[in-house]
């Protein structure tokens, strides 16, 4: 298994959490080189392009509906899990108490283990990453009809930077739909190109926020103006499909997601993938101490792909 970095001081190129925001370019690639295994569900060179520009990229029904309800099953038995429900990694909503996430459901079932190695999302992450990746963390996340909460503006790197020790920007996430995302049941928003500009927030970490963040994320949220500026430069996308899409977004691209005003619920999977070369430096950059390993997985061997076969 791959160990942390041994050296002492990595040169923060991203620093965050200071005191005044800022904003600048990224300096790192987004598409790396490097991978040498085989790629059979891989991206084309317009692809891999378009990922590049947009920070983003849409695979609509990649997973039969079958495939799907085979995960909504799944899912149930977690829900219904009565020693899940006691442990940090079921998380209930800021108001009401209703569920909002499982995180690690690759460790707690064997379907979602399995769906985190699935060669039809490995294969286009080894091949964006330049070679392989463990799990940072899983989760699935649960918007309810009619309840379901917002998510403010953030970029996912600046918190893997500053509380869990990424030194760079390797990595990404993939979303799998569980239900049909419309632009009414709080869908994911994204702000197109946002991925190449870093937006360095104020304000110094508080100690175990995480345990607030996972509700409600008051630090590393950009401000107002930062917001605008990053949307004047690109645009704003709604992320809509239908059960069994797959989305990939760029690890630092900004998103946030809105309450869910619809009857229906929203239910999507995702799985944070970190390149093996970028592993969490001996400290963060921008807190006291690193989260805990459901948020932030100490685990960095290399994940094995599986077959994949739709149902």
């Amino acid at each position: 298994m791959p160990e942390i970095a041994e050296v002492q001081e990595i040169k923060d190129d991203y620093p965050t959490r200071r005191e005044k925001e800022k904003i600048f370019d990224r300096c790192d690639p987004v598409v790396y080189e490097g991978f040498q295994g085989e790629i059979k569900h891989g991206l084309n060179k317009e692809a891999l392009g378009s990922y590049e520009e947009n920070g983003f990229m849409l695979f609509p029904s990649l997973f039969s509906k079958e495939e799907v309800a085979v995960f909504l099953e799944a899912f149930k038995d977690l829900i219904q899990s009565e020693s899940l429900q006691t442990r940090d990694e079921y998380v209930t909503e800021p108001e009401s108490g209703a569920l909002r996430t499982i995180f690690s459901p690759h460790r707690f079932s064997a379907v979602f283990d399995r769906l985190s190695r699935d060669r039809r999302i490995l294969d286009k992450v080894r091949q964006i990453l330049g070679g392989d990746v463990y799990i940072h963390h899983s989760r699935i996340n649960i918007k309810r009809g009619l309840e379901g909460k917002s998510f403010p503006w953030h970029s996912d790197f600046e918190t893997w930077h500053a509380e869990d020790g990424f030194p760079r920007p390797r990595c990404l996430s993939a979303c799998i739909m569980l239900t049909e995302n419309t632009e009414f049941n709080g869908p994911l928003y994204l702000i197109r190109g946002s991925h190449k500009r870093f937006v360095s927030c104020a304000g110094q970490t508080p100690q175990n926020h995480f345990k607030e963040s996972l509700k409600k994320q008051a630090y590393g949220s950009p401000s107002r103006a930062a917001i605008a500026r990053l949307v004047d430069e690109g645009d704003l996308v709604g992320v809509y499909g239908p059960p069994g899409t797959l989305v990939l977004t760029e690890g630092n691209i900004m998103h946030g997601s809105p309450d869910n005003i619809s009857p229906r619920a929203r239910t999507n999977t995702f799985f944070v993938f970190n390149s093996v070369h970028n592993l969490p430096a001996p400290k963060p950059f921008g807190a006291g101490r690193f989260r805990p390993p459901f948020l932030s997985n100490r685990d960095y061997s290399p994940l094995e792909a599986v077959a994949s076969e739709r149902i």
